[in-house]
């Protein structure tokens, strides 16, 4: 059963049709890549994921970790971010005069439960969930190589550690499916690799099923299990890695050569 169902997605913006019938499937423990030129719809599909948007037409189906079917299409982001959908943004969304460590603790903020006076007087119960919640993301801290700079204030950060410490952050939720949008944006080769080396192990050793967009063909191709194509807001591709480079549906979408036209 795939984690993560969208069906007959219709999106509009006044005149402008963002996705038209869009329909995914993300299945569980894989690593998909949505690909397309600029304006193409991959965003869109996050957003009405994490619940920014809503679509006029379609469903969202999740599959929880306790094995029950949610539809999204209705909750509000903080709801879908409690069944385990987490996520990092294009443009970098963090709290700047914050440190690393208080941003990594706002993103187990869904797990936290307790009331005023409980969290007032921080014994009992809520000294132990508090123990809890910074116990997980010390992990993270640890796996994301991010012990350096726990105490730093992210705004005065390079720039590739703050993507990585939005990806911790997303991560401190303890998702089951993490969405990531372009999350090599405006690095150099050395800090792609990086991130793409967190993304595979992410992945990998901690068993997260992942969703990426990317402009970077290349780190698309070495890291991905299945990549879906869109165009104008519908899929004109899917496949693995090697037969979605080959497409000619693909190759005019990102060269804009008309059909019929020799190479």
């Amino acid at each position: 059963m795939p984690v993560l169902e969208l069906r007959d997605l219709t999106l509009r913006f006044g005149g402008v049709t963002a996705l038209a019938e869009f329909t995914m499937e993300v299945r569980t423990g894989e690593l998909l890549a949505l690909i397309g030129p600029n304006g193409a719809g991959k965003t869109s599909v996050l957003n009405c994921i994490s619940g920014l948007y809503r679509a006029q037409e379609g469903t969202i189906t999740l599959t929880g970790r306790d094995g029950r079917r949610h539809s999204l299409h209705r909750l509000p982001p903080h709801r879908i971010a409690a069944l385990g959908v987490a996520r990092t943004f294009q443009n970098i969304e963090l709290f700047k005069h914050m440190t690393v460590l208080e941003n990594l603790m706002l993103g187990r903020h869904v797990h936290m439960r307790g009331g005023v006076l409980s969290g007032g007087l921080y014994v009992g119960r809520q000294r132990r969930r508090e123990i809890e919640h910074r116990r997980c993301v010390e992990e993270v801290i640890d796996f994301m190589n991010l012990e350096p700079l726990r105490s730093a204030e992210v705004g005065n950060l390079a720039y590739g550690n703050q993507r990585l410490v939005e990806m911790a952050r997303a991560l401190a939720l303890d998702p089951a499916i993490l969405l990531l949008d372009e999350p090599t944006a405006g690095m150099n080769a050395e800090e792609k690799e990086s991130m793409a080396r967190f993304i595979l192990d992410v992945h990998e050793e901690r068993g997260v099923t992942v969703v990426v967009i990317d402009h970077d063909i290349d780190v698309i191709m070495d890291i991905s299990d299945r990549v879906i194509v869109l165009d104008f807001g519908r899929e004109i591709a899917e496949g693995r890695p090697e037969e979605v480079r080959s497409d000619a549906a693909v190759i005019d979408a990102y060269l804009g050569r008309a059909r019929g036209d020799v190479a």
